[in-house]
């Protein structure tokens, strides 16, 4: 029709600035995880490898947080149960019964000897109005006796002693305490005397090989079948007992199992490329040992920590419940196991101190699983 107007067919369509080929996604960004971190992958040491796979490990990392916090806390014993104050102000003057001995005159008593804080006399001097006096969370030590308890030792777990007191009347809970310290100390202790002697003398065999190996095999073979239990009832009856004494006498048996780890492990590195290499550029023998084969020889020996570490920590109770052990009066825990077993009716003893026991040994044993898994080389990373 003239005058109408026309009717265009045609559609706008919006053109995009870049070209389509840009706006295509690739191959790389279809099958791409959107989750992953943008940025070249990251390239991590074998220790911290080791150590990302053991905190992936949530039994093994919660059992060493654990095991870290109560040793922490056993180290910080004597603040956290002792008889004495921590701080106290008498007169305007600030006292510290917690590192040094004051006589009870200084508290208005009428004796030189040194002021029993457990005294109903002396803790009515110190709190009166004016004074003030800061007492640990547990007021008893590992030897502390309470003459004015209210129940004959032992005593059942009470407001007075949460977890009630050995035949002796002392606190069962400071026992503990003072007695994980020690046990975990002695551990330590010989764990570490085991691991230098045990490496020291793999690695020698492992190194040198022939006739060298040879006589330290034969030493170690008649060493071994020395009865070390009749040994140490000999030294027990001769000299005074003494935790020196009893890591002395078990670090001599302590390291074989270590140094045959290590010593195969030497023997295996011992024939790599780099060892050759390193002889042939005239690098010393020490120098090889310590520098290039032992770093790559230490995991047997990282996982065998904490596994020696509970059998020493056993040995120490279980010589201590045959009275072998520390001097008498050391808190214990195999001497409150050996209480426990003269006094059946004392439940609390028995049942406090082998849980103790068992927790130790059970955090010990997860930890040196997760270890084992962590620096297993067939382990890949999730």
């Amino acid at each position: 029709m003239s005058g109408s107007t026309p009717v265009s067919n045609s559609i706008d369509v919006a053109v995009p600035a870049e070209p389509l080929d840009q706006l295509r996604p690739g191959p790389a960004e279809i099958f791409s995880d959107p989750q992953a971190p943008a940025g070249p992958p990251e390239h991590l040491s074998p220790a911290r490898r080791a150590w990302r796979r053991f905190r992936r490990n949530r039994l093994g990392f919660v059992s060493l947080t654990v095991f870290v916090t109560l040793v922490v806390l056993s180290l910080f014993a004597e603040v956290l149960s002792n008889d004495r104050p921590l701080l106290v102000r008498f007169n305007g003057e600030l006292y510290f019964p917690i590192v040094r001995d004051y006589p009870e005159k200084v508290f208005g008593g009428d004796f030189n000897t040194p002021a029993d804080y457990l005294d109903p006399f002396v803790r009515q001097k110190i709190t009166q109005e004016g004074n003030w006096a800061v007492y640990p969370p547990n007021p008893y030590g590992p030897n502390t006796l309470n003459y004015f308890a209210s129940q004959p030792n032992p005593a059942a777990p009470s407001g007075e002693n949460l977890l009630g007191t050995d035949e002796r009347g002392r606190d069962l809970l400071a026992l503990l305490l003072y007695g994980f310290r020690l046990n975990v100390l002695f551990g330590l202790a010989l764990t570490a005397i085991g691991v230098a002697i045990g490496v020291a003398t793999g690695a020698v065999q492992g190194y040198f090989g022939g006739k060298t190996d040879l006589a330290f095999q034969r030493f170690i073979e008649i060493w071994g079948s020395m009865p070390e239990l009749y040994l140490l009832i000999i030294f027990s009856a001769v000299f005074a007992p003494s935790v020196a004494l009893l890591i002395i006498l078990l670090s001599l048996f302590g390291w074989m199992g270590l140094s045959d780890y290590v010593r195969a492990e030497f023997f295996r590195n011992r024939q790599m490329d780099y060892v050759r290499a390193a002889r042939a550029l005239g690098v010393s023998n020490r120098r090889i040992m310590l520098r290039h084969i032992l770093p790559n020889s230490m995991t047997p020996v990282v996982t065998f920590l904490p596994f020696r570490m509970s059998a020493a920590i056993l040995a120490l109770t279980s010589l201590d419940f045959l009275g072998l052990g520390v001097p008498p009066g050391t808190p214990s825990l195999g001497e409150l196991l050996s209480q426990g077993k003269n006094n059946i009716d004392a439940w609390w003893i028995s049942l406090f101190t082998f849980a103790v026991l068992v927790l130790t040994l059970l955090l010990l044993t997860f930890m040196g699983d997760a270890l084992r898994d962590a620096l297993d080389p067939r382990k890949a990373d999730a």
